[in-house]
Formats: C-alpha cells, structure tokens, sequence
C-alpha cells in the first residue's frame, strides 16, 4: 500500500479545504484533481461537463483519477469520484481512502450553487437524491471515517491528523 491519502465525499465537504492544512500538518503534497483536470483540457468544470456531458466528464475523470502517480501527498478528486472503478481501485492501491462525511442538512448549508461548483446532477435528480446514491459508494470506500458535523475545519484537521499519526507509529 501507498502512502498517500485521498479525500473523498460529497462537494462542500471541504476535501480541498481540509486537505491543503492537513497536508501542511503532516509535511505532504496536495493535489486537487479537479484542478489537474481544468489545467489539462483548458477549461472549468462546468464547461467540461457543458460540453462532454456527464459521462464524458465521468470517464475523464475516472481516467485522469486513475493514472495519478504521487507518493506522500494528500489527493482531493471531485465528489464523483467514487463511480470511477478504476480511479477508486488505483486510489486504494497508492493509499488510504479517508471519507469526509457530513450530514445532508449541513451540506446544504455549505454547498451554494450546485452547476457553478460542477456538481454532477443527472436530469430531473435533486441534490438529495445524489446524497442519498453516493454516501453508501463513499462508506463502501472509506479506509478512515471521519465525521464533521458540528465540528469546524480546524477540528476535523486536527481529528484527522491524530489518527494518521496514531497510524504512522
């Protein structure tokens, strides 16, 4: 096994947010895969998704997900991340999957503008619907569970950063 940690979990979770200070903690990288893929196709999330539609999106991500090559570096992919076969088996394989989870009511408190964001939503599904169909795909996942309600970045930083060195000794 790897020694890298990838993020995953519904966007707004803060995967990016919490990822950049955990990173800084430990004396890892950081890699935002959404950003890796705007810089190779030359375009924005939503412009991507505009003009490849969702599964073009998927299958790129996927792919993109999958042929990442790091070591000691925390790995934030998007929230669909977890439809990827290949992109989440190659993730477990370079290390450990850690799933930010967070309740639907605070998701929505956090979330904003779902196409702005380049959250994929297929026609006629609510942000409900998508919650409910990834949290099981996210649990399936996850090496490590990390719980953020009612806790603030900080918090869930620090939670984080005790397991993993509890899990480096």
């Amino acid at each position: 096994m790897g020694d890298n940690y990838t993020m995953i979990g519904m966007p707004a979770c803060g995967k990016s947010m919490i990822g950049v200070l955990l990173a800084k903690r430990i004396g890892y990288a950081f890699l935002d895969m959404d950003l890796v893929i705007q810089e190779r196709e030359g375009q924005l999330l939503k412009e991507i998704i505009a003009k490849r539609g969702m599964d073009g999106f998927a299958a790129l991500e996927n792919q993109v997900c999958a042929s990442v090559d790091v070591r000691r570096t925390i790995i934030a992919p998007g929230g669909s991340v977890v439809y990827g076969r290949e992109a989440m088996a190659h993730l477990k394989s370079i290390g450990q999957v850690i799933y930010l989870k967070l309740g639907f009511e605070a998701l929505c408190g956090r979330i904003g503008d779902v196409v702005d964001r380049g959250v994929v939503l297929r026609p006629g599904m609510t942000l409900r619907d998508l919650y409910d169909e990834r949290v099981p795909m996210y649990e399936r996942y996850a090496d490590i569970t990390i719980d953020e309600d009612g806790k603030g970045p900080g918090e869930v930083v620090d939670e984080l950063r005790a397991l993993l060195e509890k899990r480096m000794e």
